[in-house]
């Protein structure tokens, strides 16, 4: 018996990821070679049209004892959270304060935004075991704060907000002492369908704005800028925190991301992300510029000036971090 081994063939960043590529083969044979050969030439076209990224994008690896934890907890049970399948650059400081993000109602899309790596086309229909799932996952996990967000269901009848509220009433039934942050999208403006999401009493409602109002036609495939101020509006108005995020690197410029800070506290937001772009593949809108770490604590500053009680602005920001602190709002 022929023992094969298994060796690294390719090096690479993509998204902003690190990634490599392992690859088993029985060794010192023509197939070794051949195929050697072929994955590096396709690795070193994949990388082709690939921006070095700046020296303060890059990621410290994970680590800490309650990261440790949860992540054998994660293997362990299989569960599945937005915090690995999307790589995110915070997994090992949003664990180690135990917080954690889930996606409901599939990973199929309705929309097709520029900037966003989910998979558009025709969601299947929702599973009803997983508001349970999600429950028992944030029980397993034993976390402080979930967050919880979803893909567009332009396709269900009340575009998945009642399976919004089921799903937060039973993590709360399982879960009495975990805070609730939920990414919602914007339910077309619909205020009936949001309050659906309110009612069921979250302690943060999250709608991101995604980016400037000239630029939005240009990135969100159907959301428009005032209808996602509105549903800020409507969220704030109930006395719930609102929050929300946008991204920079598209073209904007400082004076269109003041107005966005303008536009978000004027409708009562309490809460504002603001992290770097990354395209998700050659497909999307790719970067037009790499925003210093300087400009981001510049946006901090002036965001608090202006009334923010949490303002997260730096290159690595994504919408759930720090998300256990923003309760308090």
């Amino acid at each position: 018996m022929t023992t094969k081994i298994t060796i690294p063939v390719g090096l690479g960043c993509q998204s902003g990821f690190l990634w490599v590529i392992f690859v088993e083969y029985e060794p010192f044979t023509s197939d070794f070679k051949l195929n050697f050969a072929q994955i590096f030439n396709r690795m070193t076209s994949e990388m082709k049209g690939r921006e070095r990224l700046p020296r303060w994008m890059k990621m410290q690896l994970p680590k800490g004892e309650s990261y440790s934890k949860v992540k054998n907890l994660v293997n362990q049970h299989k569960l599945h959270t937005i915090c690995t399948s999307g790589n995110c650059p915070n997994i090992g400081e949003c664990w180690n304060r135990g917080t954690a993000t889930f996606m409901i109602l599939g990973d199929i899309c309705t929309r097709n935004c520029k900037f966003c790596g989910v998979t558009t086309g025709k969601p299947l229909s929702p599973d009803p075991e997983e508001p349970r799932r999600i429950a028992d996952s944030v029980k397993i996990m034993q976390l402080k704060h979930a967050v919880i967000t979803s893909v567009d269901r332009d396709d269900l009848p009340d575009l998945g907000a009642g399976f919004w509220a089921e799903t937060i009433r039973e993590v709360k039934k399982l879960n009495p002492e975990t805070k609730i942050e939920v990414l919602i999208p914007d339910f077309q403006g619909k205020e009936e369908l949001v309050q659906k999401v309110i009612d069921a009493a979250p302690e943060v409602i999250s709608h991101n704005m995604e980016t400037v109002e000239r630029l939005t036609p240009q990135i969100r495939s159907a959301a428009k800028y005032r209808i996602s101020l509105e549903v800020i509006r409507i969220i704030a108005a109930s006395g719930v925190v609102a929050k929300s995020g946008i991204m920079l690197g598209l073209g904007e410029t400082e004076a269109e991301v003041l107005q966005v800070m303008d536009d978000l506290r004027q409708s009562g937001c309490k809460v504002m992300t603001i992290g770097q772009y990354l395209a998700p593949t050659l497909n999307h809108i790719q970067v037009k510029e790499y925003i210093t770490p300087e400009q981001f604590e510049r946006y901090r500053t002036i965001g608090l000036e202006k009334g923010f009680s949490f303002v997260e602005s730096s290159p690595l920001v994504r919408s759930s971090y720090r998300a256990e602190i923003h309760a308090g709002a």
